[in-house]
């Protein structure tokens, strides 16, 4: 065995070295020693629990990876949440389904313009037997069924875009569930899923985007009651944080998300996505 000038072993001296950077490592602190291509191929991008549990990203980010060899780290979370993240410089970029609360995102200095990215539309889910006899295309005059009877009404309570919609709704409905919510209200403070589950496991009415909808396979008794609303058109934006806020982050690596997702390459890629040979979300970039 090969000897160093200090009578160690070269292989034991190879050990301590990549103890010693180890150590060093550990000093500095998370990525300190990675190289500089792994640490700028990623970032992180806040985002809806509807596009992540709907498997849509599952399907569009390794197309995006192949095209830009960019890894997209995603937090899902509510709209209010994701923008939250993108305020406080923890996102790269956001991707969230409401539109007035991006654009104020915009107008407050926070991310750079906004880009329509696709759509798809809310439906209002319920018990097959319908006690509270919603079923039809008015989603306001279903809401308002559902506050004169008892049945029960998941809502996710959670700052989403979702959430957002249906305070939208029960307003125009003439109700005031904040300061009074109906006798059978029920807020989750949840994901879109964890929602859909409690509202078939209780057999409630839920608001829910139809992406997230058409891949939950614990419907139990639950079936669309209420679709087809114009008002029910829900459309999803991109924005990357603005470095001028936020100097630290990715922003060419964002920018390049933003231009693929709108691309045609990007738009196609959103069009393919299907379930059960049901299109899940319709791109609309540029319109």
């Amino acid at each position: 065995m090969a000897l160093n000038p200090l009578g160690l072993p070269s292989a034991l001296r190879r050990r301590r070295g990549w103890l010693a950077a180890l150590g060093l490592l550990a000093t500095l602190g998370p990525g300190a020693a990675l190289p500089a291509a792994a640490q700028d191929k990623a970032i992180v991008m806040a985002s809806t629990t509807s596009t992540e549990q709907s498997g849509l990203f599952r399907h569009l980010l390794p197309l995006f990876r192949q095209a830009s060899g960019i890894d997209v780290r995603v937090v899902a979370l509510g709209t209010g949440q994701a923008l939250d993240m993108g305020r406080r410089g923890d996102a790269d970029i956001v991707f969230v389904h409401d539109q007035a609360a991006e654009e104020k995102f915009v107008a407050d200095g926070h991310g750079l313009a906004r880009r329509a990215v696709m759509y798809n539309d809310f439906v209002l889910v319920g018990p097959a037997a319908d006690p509270a006899r919603v079923a039809g295309a008015d989603i306001v005059a279903a809401l308002k069924k559902l506050a004169a009877s008892d049945a029960v009404f998941v809502s996710r309570g959670d700052k989403s875009g979702t959430h957002a919609a249906e305070l939208r709704y029960w307003k125009r409905a003439g109700v005031d569930v904040v300061a009074s919510k109906p006798a059978g209200y029920r807020e989750c403070g949840c994901g879109m899923g964890p929602a859909l589950n409690m509202g078939s496991s209780t057999n409630a009415y839920v608001l829910t985007d139809r992406g997230t909808w058409l891949s939950f396979r614990n419907r139990g008794e639950l079936r669309i009651l209420v679709e087809g609303d114009k008002a029910l058109f829900n459309q999803y934006g991109v924005i990357v944080v603005n470095p001028a806020r936020h100097p630290h982050t990715k922003t060419a690596l964002a920018q390049q998300f933003s231009d693929w997702i709108v691309s045609g390459a990007g738009q196609a890629a959103i069009a393919s996505y299907k379930i059960g040979g049901e299109q899940l979300f319709f791109p609309n970039a540029g319109r």
